[in-house]
């Protein structure tokens, strides 16, 4: 009866995430599908090879794949000791510096872009410095992945890794095992499905680069999500841009499939205990020299092209700033400035959206023993990180223009663009917590009476409120940056800040681009203060972020 019972309410809990997919999601992705596939009311299935078998084609998949391999590896190797160091050591600044680590996962992919190649490109500062010259098509790209998501790395697996308890690592060691066999077959094991987590969703943001790739790759290099964009508002080819959006759709479907089999085979019980106890201060030469060269890779991966940034919107004084306030009825129906003030309140909204929705999802998912629907279902969650976001704006013109959903003039599309990316983070943060979860607990409460809100609320939600703040950081901050839809559906008079850099990079100038690098800078700034303001009011004291 408890298990029916158990089931039921999963299944409840599940309806409200499917319906949400199923509207915003499946329906618009199916909508531009179908208009590029279908022709005079007959399906052209014989176009997906015709496409195939094209040589440019078939570069720009082997380019997607292989730099998505690289980006991640690189990814991790960056970011893995920061993991650490956050997670075990306590210094002064560690507040300030999550703040750092997260702000360029927020910032719009053309403006990184552009960074990256006045950093590392012929005549860039690099160059103009130290007469230093890199191939900007290869490193320049690799650089700027992994600038954007070491902070998935850092909070992902050091999130996990500050609930672990040391003991039972020290244990082993008393047992006379060296410090390396200790951390690789006691913590590593541990940490296998937060790092198995994080890899994925490095993988499929470079798998699915936009922004960067469009600005550093030239005609030479793009990804699938660049040829997508070309394929939908430059050539205008659907029947290539849907072609290319189902190979996306099953490369990454391939690739959820294999993530779900290995994250059940490796998951284990674990023990949680409080982050306030396992952080110490730094002790010996070998955490001190750790400590500095994560500082040092920091300062250099994550703040000098910041710095660039704010250099270059300082070059006019101030008057790049005092622009920003003009509006000239051409590219702004409003003054940019006004921008700001938008997205914060679609992130706003987008990140409720978000967490109640991703909240419902890891719940349902939370029991180890979930059928193959289930476990279905968690993979369906992941999609959204891996079709095309073109796809997915360009469908919401076309699926949502008939009464009762006739949402294209309305300001809930925005936020619900952006909502479709956060809810993946919020499940695969929540996760992992709530599987590590002892399901003694909720036995124990389910046969007191107790009812399945009950459980969730008097068992999962006091040791998970950690993992729910830092689902909702990550949410908020995907919705301030997310660019590949919302330029799609974003209203002239309502622009993203995304939206209104990149409007102000395809202009000409210097006072564009003044502008561009300006309007930049402030949303580095609202992006540190909005994560600081979250440290500062969250109730949990003892968590990590």
């Amino acid at each position: 009866m408890a298990g029916r019972r158990g089931n039921a309410a999963r299944l409840g809990l599940m309806l409200v995430p499917v319906a949400f997919f199923a509207v915003f999601f499946a329906w618009p992705v199916a909508a531009i599908v179908t208009r590029g596939l279908r022709v005079d009311g007959v399906w052209r299935f014989g176009r997906i090879a015709d496409v195939v078998a094209q040589s440019d084609i078939r570069h720009v998949l082997w380019f997607t794949t292989w730099q998505a391999f690289a980006s991640t590896a690189l990814t991790l190797l960056a970011a893995l000791p920061a993991a650490y160091v956050f997670a075990r050591l306590d210094f002064p600044g560690r507040q300030v510096l999550r703040a750092v680590v997260t702000v360029p996962f927020v910032l719009p992919t053309v403006v990184v872009g552009t960074a990256f190649l006045a950093l590392v490109g012929r005549g860039g500062l690099l160059d103009e410095v130290w007469g230093v010259r890199l191939d900007t098509t290869v490193w320049a790209i690799l650089l700027a992945h992994v600038f954007f998501n070491y902070a998935v790395v850092v909070r992902t697996v050091g999130g996990l890794w500050a609930q672990l308890d040391p003991r039972q690592e020290e244990a082993a060691r008393m047992l006379g095992v060296s410090p390396l066999s200790a951390w690789r077959k006691v913590t590593l094991p541990a940490l296998a499905p937060a790092v198995a987590a994080a890899a994925l969703m490095v993988f499929l943001f470079t798998f699915t680069s936009f922004g960067v790739v469009q600005i550093l790759g030239g005609p030479t290099f793009a990804t699938l999500e660049v040829e997508i964009y070309r394929q939908t508002s430059e050539i205008f080819d659907l029947s290539t841009a849907a072609v290319l959006t189902l190979v996306q759709f099953a490369a990454v479907g391939a690739i959820l499939a294999v993530h779900a089999w290995t994250i059940r085979r490796r998951e284990s019980a674990l023990r949680l205990v409080d982050p306030a106890v396992t952080a110490r201060r730094p002790r010996g030469a070998g955490q001190w020299a750790l400590l500095g060269g994560v500082l040092a890779t920091i300062a250099l991966l994550l703040v000098l092209p910041l710095a660039v940034l704010v250099r270059r919107s300082f070059e006019g004084g101030f008057g790049y700033y005092r622009a920003l306030g003009d509006a000239d009825g051409g590219t702004f129906l409003v003054a940019p400035i006004e921008s700001v003030v938008t997205s914060l309140q679609y992130a706003v909204v987008a990140t409720a959206v978000a967490v109640v929705i991703g909240a419902l999802a890891a719940t349902a998912l939370a029991r180890r023993d979930a059928g193959r629907l289930v476990r279905g279902f968690d993979a369906l969650l992941m999609l959204p990180l891996g079709v095309s976001a073109v796809t997915v704006g360009f469908g919401f013109l076309i699926a949502l223009d008939k009464p009762p959903l006739d949402l294209r003039q309305s300001w809930i599309l925005v936020p619900l663009a952006q909502a479709l990316v956060g809810v993946p983070f919020v499940v695969r943060t929540m996760l992992p917590v709530l599987r590590a979860v002892d399901e003694r607990l909720r036995e124990a409460a389910a046969v007191l009476g107790a009812s399945p809100w009950r459980v969730w609320r008097e068992v999962d939600l006091p040791l998970v409120r950690r993992a729910l703040l830092i689902a909702a950081a990550f949410a908020f901050a995907v919705s301030l940056g997310e660019f590949g839809a919302t330029v799609f559906i974003a209203r002239p008079d309502n622009p993203t800040l995304p939206v209104a850099v990149a409007r102000l990079l395809s202009r000409p100038g210097d006072l564009n681009y003044g502008q561009a690098m300006a309007l930049s800078t402030i949303l580095m700034v609202v992006c540190a203060v909005a994560l600081l303001v979250l440290e500062r009011l969250r109730t949990d004291r003892t968590g990590e972020f």
